[in-house]
């Protein structure tokens, strides 16, 4: 393990793409992140796991602090980047690379959120595609895996965007909004984007503005 540890490269990394930023989660961002969850509960409940640590009905210091404590042991271990998703240079989001797993597998999973009064502007497919690049070409990733419930259409629009691949049904794989739920299995590997995921993204989102057909972001 300790092998694996010390060539995990790249973090704490931040990263910028026009107004959309990554950086790591701190523990000063708990004022930002416990407004942006309680105005947004009932936008995130339903997709969110059943986690202690994080529950939206609690917003107060001591789940922040746990979370943040979690997250950042983890990412000392390389097994998590931990990012804070920002607009403008405003607190907007988070995104984490997590359940990193090294040797013959190099294998992540990753999962995201958005303040909901700033959906539509394609802060998550941005942040996303530059997360999978720093995992692919300077982490040393293979494969990235999101597991999306199926009624979760704004999410599964974000990866379908972007390429991945989806790969069948996960039967009640994680614990959400108090039930066992099933999740799709999407997921890219390093070989689907050589050249980076988000010169690819940039191209669609041209094409798009020049004449392509327009379509609802996250």
């Amino acid at each position: 393990m300790m092998r694996d540890v010390e060539r995990f490269r790249g973090w704490p990394a931040t990263l910028s793409e026009g107004p959309v930023g990554l950086r790591p989660l701190r523990l000063r961002d708990v004022k930002a992140w416990r407004e942006t969850r309680l105005r947004n509960a009932d936008w995130l409940r339903p997709w969110e796991p059943s986690n202690p640590e994080t529950p939206l009905f609690r917003t107060g210091l001591g789940p922040y602090t746990s979370m943040v404590g979690t997250l950042r042991k983890e990412a000392r271990q390389g097994l998590a980047m931990p990012w804070v998703v920002t607009y403008d240079e405003v607190f907007a989001g988070q995104l984490t690379i997590g359940a990193i797993v090294w040797g013959s597998a190099r294998s992540a999973q990753v999962g995201y959120w958005v303040d909901g009064r700033l959906a539509g502007r394609g802060i998550i497919p941005t942040a996303l595609a530059m997360a999978i690049d720093h995992c692919f070409f300077t982490a040393g990733l293979h494969r990235v895996e999101a597991s999306i419930r199926p009624e979760n259409h704004a999410s599964r629009r974000v990866v379908e965007k972007l390429g991945f691949r989806e790969e069948g049904i996960r039967r009640r794989q994680l614990h959400i909004d108090g039930a066992w739920r099933d999740h799709i299995c999407y997921a890219l590997t390093v070989e689907d984007v050589p050249r980076g995921l988000l010169v690819q993204w940039r191209r669609a989102r041209e094409a798009a503005a020049h004449g392509g057909s327009p379509h609802e972001e996250v």
